[in-house]
């Protein structure tokens, strides 16, 4: 299977999987191997992005093309995850997150945003301005990792 048609199955995946992902949860520890599962695959790719952006390998821009396009996929996935029976089940997501479920949904639309805003970056090819949109997308995972991830 080449990239290019891993990108559209995500992508595809993406569009589905979210809204049917939560009535689909078994059992509530699903929910969370498959929020987390979804938070991996995308930390994964973002790396990659941000392995770039720091110098520490050189920029190729298809690379970071396939990579945000994967990003961007994966973005809408994890929420679904955060289901109320999994609230007091063994994870990293502090209590504050429960209580404060519309500021992490909103932090989430955040993220979805600022990734879409790196794909399109990713898509001129120009460096400076992946860069650019990879620090304002990684500010929006940290401000939901510093606020609600142990």
């Amino acid at each position: 299977m080449s990239i290019r048609s891993l990108i559209v199955a995500a992508a595809v995946l993406a569009a589905t999987a979210s809204a049917q992902a939560q009535s689909a949860f078994a059992k509530p520890e699903d929910a969370v191997k498959y929020r987390q599962a979804a938070f991996t695959v995308l930390g994964a790719h973002f790396s990659r992005i941000g392995a770039m952006v720091q110098g520490r390998v050189p920029f190729d821009a298809k690379a970071a093309q396939d990579n945000a396009a994967i990003v961007v996929a994966m973005s809408t996935l994890p929420w679904a995850g955060f289901t109320p029976d999994t609230q007091n089940l063994k994870s990293r997501t502090k209590p504050e997150a429960w209580m404060e479920m519309d500021k992490v949904r909103a932090g989430a639309d955040k993220m979805v945003k600022a990734v879409a805003e790196l794909q399109a970056a990713a898509r001129t090819g120009n460096l400076d301005a992946v860069k650019k949109t990879f620090g304002e997308a990684a500010a929006t995972c940290k401000a939901c990792h510093d606020a609600y991830r142990e």
